[in-house]
Protein backbone atom coordinates (compact mmCIF):
# COMPACT_ATOMS: atom_id res chain seq x y z
CA UNK A 1 0.00 0.00 0.00
CA UNK A 2 1.15 3.48 -0.72
CA UNK A 3 -0.19 6.59 1.47
CA UNK A 4 0.96 8.76 -1.16
CA UNK A 5 2.08 9.48 -4.41
CA UNK A 6 2.67 12.74 -6.49
CA UNK A 7 2.75 12.95 -9.81
CA UNK A 8 4.57 15.38 -12.14
CA UNK A 9 1.98 16.03 -15.42
CA UNK A 10 -1.52 14.89 -15.04
CA UNK A 11 -1.87 14.43 -18.91
CA UNK A 12 -2.60 11.03 -20.28
CA UNK A 13 0.81 9.38 -18.76
CA UNK A 14 0.91 10.42 -15.55
CA UNK A 15 -3.00 9.98 -15.76
CA UNK A 16 -3.14 6.50 -16.65
CA UNK A 17 -0.91 5.60 -13.71
CA UNK A 18 -3.23 7.52 -11.63
CA UNK A 19 -6.12 5.63 -12.40
CA UNK A 20 -4.40 2.41 -12.69
CA UNK A 21 -3.19 2.59 -9.03
CA UNK A 22 -6.28 3.84 -8.34
CA UNK A 23 -8.13 1.07 -9.50
CA UNK A 24 -6.27 -1.67 -7.84
CA UNK A 25 -6.56 0.14 -4.45
CA UNK A 26 -3.16 0.51 -3.39
CA UNK A 27 -2.76 4.00 -2.83
CA UNK A 28 -4.55 6.23 -0.38
CA UNK A 29 -4.19 9.71 -1.67
CA UNK A 30 -2.58 10.84 -5.27
CA UNK A 31 -1.17 14.66 -5.46
CA UNK A 32 -1.22 16.18 -8.79
CA UNK A 33 1.19 18.71 -9.55
CA UNK A 34 1.55 20.62 -13.02
CA UNK A 35 2.38 23.53 -14.60
CA UNK A 36 -1.48 23.83 -16.56
CA UNK A 37 -4.27 25.14 -14.18
CA UNK A 38 -6.56 23.53 -16.51
CA UNK A 39 -5.13 19.99 -16.62
CA UNK A 40 -5.17 20.37 -12.85
CA UNK A 41 -9.19 21.39 -13.08
CA UNK A 42 -10.12 18.60 -14.80
CA UNK A 43 -8.00 16.19 -13.53
CA UNK A 44 -9.81 16.89 -9.89
CA UNK A 45 -13.07 16.66 -11.63
CA UNK A 46 -12.42 13.36 -13.49
CA UNK A 47 -11.49 12.11 -9.58
CA UNK A 48 -7.86 11.40 -11.13
CA UNK A 49 -6.16 13.55 -8.40
CA UNK A 50 -6.94 13.88 -4.78
CA UNK A 51 -5.20 17.05 -4.17
CA UNK A 52 -3.41 19.41 -6.53
CA UNK A 53 0.23 21.50 -6.56
CA UNK A 54 1.35 23.88 -9.61
CA UNK A 55 5.02 24.83 -9.13
CA UNK A 56 5.88 28.09 -7.38
CA UNK A 57 2.10 28.43 -5.91
CA UNK A 58 0.59 27.75 -2.49
CA UNK A 59 -2.21 28.29 -0.43
CA UNK A 60 -5.83 26.54 -0.13
CA UNK A 61 -8.46 26.03 -2.83
CA UNK A 62 -7.13 28.67 -5.25
CA UNK A 63 -9.15 26.98 -7.99
CA UNK A 64 -12.18 26.16 -6.37
CA UNK A 65 -11.50 22.40 -6.05
CA UNK A 66 -10.54 20.04 -3.09
CA UNK A 67 -7.63 22.25 -0.71
CA UNK A 68 -4.73 23.03 -3.14
CA UNK A 69 -1.45 22.02 -1.02
CA UNK A 70 2.09 24.40 -1.31
CA UNK A 71 5.04 22.91 -3.48
CA UNK A 72 6.96 21.86 -0.60
CA UNK A 73 4.12 19.97 1.00
CA UNK A 74 3.09 18.32 -1.64
CA UNK A 75 5.58 16.15 -1.72
CA UNK A 76 6.06 15.82 2.34
CA UNK A 77 5.61 12.48 3.37
CA UNK A 78 5.19 11.07 -0.11
CA UNK A 79 6.27 7.03 -0.87
CA UNK A 80 6.44 7.90 -4.44
CA UNK A 81 6.82 10.52 -6.94
CA UNK A 82 6.53 9.97 -10.73
CA UNK A 83 7.43 12.31 -13.11
CA UNK A 84 5.15 12.22 -16.49
CA UNK A 85 6.36 15.56 -17.94
CA UNK A 86 8.86 15.48 -20.92
CA UNK A 87 12.23 14.90 -20.36
CA UNK A 88 13.72 18.05 -20.90
CA UNK A 89 12.01 19.18 -17.68
CA UNK A 90 13.62 16.61 -15.85
CA UNK A 91 16.49 18.52 -14.37
CA UNK A 92 13.99 21.48 -13.29
CA UNK A 93 11.51 19.09 -11.60
CA UNK A 94 13.80 17.56 -9.88
CA UNK A 95 16.06 20.21 -8.66
CA UNK A 96 12.63 21.64 -7.11
CA UNK A 97 12.14 18.46 -5.57
CA UNK A 98 16.02 18.02 -4.00
CA UNK A 99 15.06 20.32 -1.35
CA UNK A 100 11.92 18.73 0.02
CA UNK A 101 13.30 15.35 -0.84
CA UNK A 102 12.62 13.42 2.79
CA UNK A 103 14.91 9.77 2.51
CA UNK A 104 11.74 7.99 2.91
CA UNK A 105 10.56 8.88 -1.05
CA UNK A 106 11.89 7.27 -3.99
CA UNK A 107 11.66 8.77 -7.30
CA UNK A 108 10.75 7.17 -11.12
CA UNK A 109 10.20 8.77 -14.25
CA UNK A 110 8.22 7.65 -17.38
CA UNK A 111 10.53 9.44 -20.10
CA UNK A 112 11.11 7.93 -23.32
CA UNK A 113 14.83 8.46 -23.22
CA UNK A 114 16.96 7.41 -20.37
CA UNK A 115 20.71 8.13 -20.68
CA UNK A 116 20.27 11.99 -20.82
CA UNK A 117 17.48 11.41 -18.07
CA UNK A 118 19.95 9.97 -15.79
CA UNK A 119 22.99 12.33 -16.10
CA UNK A 120 19.89 15.08 -15.33
CA UNK A 121 19.30 13.00 -12.08
CA UNK A 122 22.31 12.51 -11.30
CA UNK A 123 23.47 16.78 -11.68
CA UNK A 124 20.17 17.16 -9.84
CA UNK A 125 20.52 15.02 -6.72
CA UNK A 126 24.02 14.77 -5.90
CA UNK A 127 24.31 11.80 -3.19
CA UNK A 128 20.73 11.65 -2.89
CA UNK A 129 20.58 9.85 -6.61
CA UNK A 130 20.18 6.69 -5.39
CA UNK A 131 16.39 7.62 -4.09
CA UNK A 132 15.85 7.99 -8.10
CA UNK A 133 14.75 4.83 -10.21
CA UNK A 134 14.45 5.67 -14.27
CA UNK A 135 11.44 3.99 -15.89
CA UNK A 136 9.96 3.94 -19.08
CA UNK A 137 6.00 2.65 -19.80
CA UNK A 138 6.02 1.02 -23.12
CA UNK A 139 2.15 2.48 -23.92
CA UNK A 140 0.86 5.51 -25.07
CA UNK A 141 -1.80 7.11 -27.43
CA UNK A 142 -1.89 9.98 -29.93
CA UNK A 143 -4.19 12.21 -27.44
CA UNK A 144 -3.22 13.98 -24.74
CA UNK A 145 -4.13 15.69 -21.28
CA UNK A 146 -6.23 14.45 -18.14
CA UNK A 147 -9.21 13.58 -20.54
CA UNK A 148 -7.08 10.93 -22.19
CA UNK A 149 -5.92 8.99 -18.93
CA UNK A 150 -7.58 5.59 -19.26
CA UNK A 151 -7.60 2.94 -16.30
CA UNK A 152 -6.08 0.07 -18.37
CA UNK A 153 -3.78 1.74 -20.28
CA UNK A 154 -0.92 0.09 -18.61
CA UNK A 155 -2.54 -3.51 -18.59
CA UNK A 156 -0.29 -6.23 -20.49
CA UNK A 157 2.36 -3.36 -21.51
CA UNK A 158 6.00 -3.35 -20.94
CA UNK A 159 7.56 -0.94 -18.26
CA UNK A 160 11.10 -0.83 -18.44
CA UNK A 161 13.59 0.04 -16.05
CA UNK A 162 16.71 0.97 -15.98
CA UNK A 163 18.40 0.96 -12.57
CA UNK A 164 21.19 2.59 -11.44
CA UNK A 165 24.12 0.68 -9.40
CA UNK A 166 23.23 3.22 -6.41
CA UNK A 167 19.48 2.12 -6.20
CA UNK A 168 18.07 0.01 -3.00
CA UNK A 169 16.73 -3.16 -3.95
CA UNK A 170 13.43 -1.93 -1.87
CA UNK A 171 13.45 1.02 -4.09
CA UNK A 172 13.92 -0.57 -7.65
CA UNK A 173 10.58 -2.83 -6.39
CA UNK A 174 8.65 -0.18 -4.79
CA UNK A 175 8.89 1.15 -8.51
CA UNK A 176 8.47 -1.88 -10.09
CA UNK A 177 5.12 -3.14 -7.84
CA UNK A 178 3.12 0.54 -9.02
CA UNK A 179 4.36 -0.12 -12.15
CA UNK A 180 2.37 -4.06 -11.64
CA UNK A 181 -0.40 -2.74 -9.58
CA UNK A 182 -1.39 -0.79 -12.89
CA UNK A 183 -0.74 -4.26 -14.86
CA UNK A 184 2.65 -3.65 -16.26
CA UNK A 185 4.84 -6.23 -17.11
CA UNK A 186 8.55 -5.23 -15.82
CA UNK A 187 11.54 -5.36 -17.92
CA UNK A 188 14.58 -4.47 -16.95
CA UNK A 189 17.44 -2.43 -19.66
CA UNK A 190 20.71 -0.26 -19.39
CA UNK A 191 19.98 3.22 -19.93
CA UNK A 192 22.45 2.83 -23.00
CA UNK A 193 20.46 -0.28 -24.39
CA UNK A 194 16.74 1.19 -23.72
CA UNK A 195 18.21 4.28 -25.98
CA UNK A 196 19.13 2.22 -28.37
CA UNK A 197 16.16 -0.08 -28.71
CA UNK A 198 13.79 3.12 -28.47
CA UNK A 199 15.90 5.15 -31.37
CA UNK A 200 14.75 2.24 -33.40
CA UNK A 201 11.20 1.26 -32.69
CA UNK A 202 9.31 4.41 -31.44
CA UNK A 203 11.58 7.54 -31.77
CA UNK A 204 12.30 6.94 -35.34
CA UNK A 205 8.88 5.89 -36.10
CA UNK A 206 7.32 9.11 -34.50
CA UNK A 207 10.30 11.08 -36.66
CA UNK A 208 8.83 9.68 -39.94
CA UNK A 209 4.78 10.13 -39.30
CA UNK A 210 5.99 13.96 -38.37
CA UNK A 211 7.75 14.24 -41.75
CA UNK A 212 5.32 12.59 -44.07
CA UNK A 213 1.96 14.59 -42.65
CA UNK A 214 4.30 17.93 -42.57
CA UNK A 215 5.59 17.13 -46.12
CA UNK A 216 1.84 16.53 -47.49
CA UNK A 217 0.79 19.91 -45.57
CA UNK A 218 3.19 21.90 -47.22
CA UNK A 219 2.29 20.46 -50.68
CA UNK A 220 0.18 23.47 -52.98
CA UNK A 221 -2.59 20.76 -53.60
CA UNK A 222 -2.31 19.74 -49.83
CA UNK A 223 -6.51 19.73 -49.43
CA UNK A 224 -6.85 17.53 -52.48
CA UNK A 225 -4.48 14.99 -50.98
CA UNK A 226 -6.04 15.08 -47.63
CA UNK A 227 -9.35 14.41 -49.27
CA UNK A 228 -8.47 11.41 -50.38
CA UNK A 229 -6.48 10.19 -47.82
CA UNK A 230 -7.90 6.88 -45.86
CA UNK A 231 -7.40 4.34 -43.40
CA UNK A 232 -3.74 3.40 -44.70
CA UNK A 233 -2.70 7.10 -44.00
CA UNK A 234 -4.63 7.59 -41.11
CA UNK A 235 -2.69 4.27 -39.23
CA UNK A 236 0.45 5.39 -40.73
CA UNK A 237 0.39 8.30 -39.27
CA UNK A 238 -1.70 8.42 -36.31
CA UNK A 239 1.45 8.47 -33.85
CA UNK A 240 1.94 12.27 -35.63
CA UNK A 241 -1.38 13.07 -33.52
CA UNK A 242 1.12 13.39 -30.43
CA UNK A 243 2.56 15.78 -28.54
CA UNK A 244 4.92 17.94 -30.67
CA UNK A 245 6.74 19.43 -27.22
CA UNK A 246 7.59 16.03 -25.79
CA UNK A 247 8.81 14.10 -29.17
CA UNK A 248 10.48 17.37 -29.67
CA UNK A 249 12.19 16.65 -26.54
CA UNK A 250 13.08 12.92 -27.02
CA UNK A 251 14.43 13.64 -30.45
CA UNK A 252 17.11 15.81 -28.69
CA UNK A 253 17.64 13.67 -26.19
CA UNK A 254 18.34 10.92 -28.29
CA UNK A 255 20.04 12.07 -31.16
CA UNK A 256 23.14 10.50 -31.68
CA UNK A 257 20.81 7.12 -31.37
CA UNK A 258 18.00 8.73 -33.31
CA UNK A 259 20.58 9.60 -36.48
CA UNK A 260 22.30 6.50 -36.46
CA UNK A 261 19.06 5.33 -37.36
CA UNK A 262 17.61 7.91 -39.32
CA UNK A 263 20.56 7.17 -41.36
CA UNK A 264 19.92 3.59 -41.72
CA UNK A 265 16.64 4.20 -43.25
CA UNK A 266 17.49 6.93 -45.65
CA UNK A 267 20.17 4.01 -46.42
CA UNK A 268 17.21 1.35 -46.74
CA UNK A 269 14.95 4.56 -48.73
CA UNK A 270 17.88 4.86 -51.36
CA UNK A 271 17.80 1.03 -51.97
CA UNK A 272 14.25 1.29 -53.00
CA UNK A 273 14.28 4.41 -54.93
CA UNK A 274 17.07 2.34 -56.92
CA UNK A 275 15.01 -0.95 -57.25
CA UNK A 276 12.23 1.53 -58.41
CA UNK A 277 13.78 3.50 -60.60
CA UNK A 278 15.79 0.25 -62.44
CA UNK A 279 11.93 -1.72 -62.69
CA UNK A 280 13.28 -3.71 -60.51
CA UNK A 281 10.40 -5.93 -59.59
CA UNK A 282 12.02 -8.94 -57.70
CA UNK A 283 13.84 -6.39 -55.51
CA UNK A 284 10.96 -4.72 -54.75
CA UNK A 285 8.66 -7.80 -53.70
CA UNK A 286 11.38 -9.40 -52.05
CA UNK A 287 11.96 -6.25 -49.72
CA UNK A 288 7.95 -5.80 -49.40
CA UNK A 289 7.64 -10.00 -48.57
CA UNK A 290 10.39 -9.71 -46.03
CA UNK A 291 9.11 -6.53 -44.58
CA UNK A 292 5.40 -8.82 -44.54
CA UNK A 293 7.00 -11.66 -43.12
CA UNK A 294 8.81 -9.36 -39.80
CA UNK A 295 5.69 -7.94 -39.10
CA UNK A 296 3.27 -11.25 -39.20
CA UNK A 297 6.01 -12.47 -37.16
CA UNK A 298 6.08 -9.52 -34.84
CA UNK A 299 1.89 -9.29 -34.38
CA UNK A 300 1.65 -13.43 -33.40
CA UNK A 301 4.47 -13.02 -30.59
CA UNK A 302 2.76 -9.83 -28.56
CA UNK A 303 -0.69 -11.66 -29.41
CA UNK A 304 0.83 -15.38 -27.84
CA UNK A 305 2.47 -12.83 -25.04
CA UNK A 306 -0.66 -10.76 -23.88
CA UNK A 307 -2.97 -12.49 -21.56
CA UNK A 308 -6.63 -12.87 -22.60
CA UNK A 309 -9.03 -10.05 -22.43
CA UNK A 310 -12.36 -10.22 -20.51
CA UNK A 311 -15.35 -11.36 -22.85
CA UNK A 312 -16.65 -7.90 -21.40
CA UNK A 313 -13.43 -6.03 -22.68
CA UNK A 314 -13.11 -7.69 -26.08
CA UNK A 315 -16.89 -6.81 -26.93
CA UNK A 316 -15.92 -2.94 -26.22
Amino acid sequence: MLNKVVIFGVGLIGGSFARGLKQAGVVQHIVGVDRSEAFLERALELGIIDSAAQPGKAGSDPWGGPRCTGFGEAIEGADLILLAAPVAQTGRILQSILPHLEASTIVTDAGSTKSDVVAAARAALGDKVSQFVPGHPIAGRETNGPDAAIVDLYKGKKTVLTPLAENDPAAIERVANAWKACGAIIHTLTPEEHDKVFAAVSHLPHLLAYALVDDIERKPHSDLLFQYAASGFRDFTRIAGSSPEMWRDISLANQAALLTELDAYLAQLTRLRASLAAGDAAALEATYANAQRARRQWIETIEAAEPPQPKDAAAE
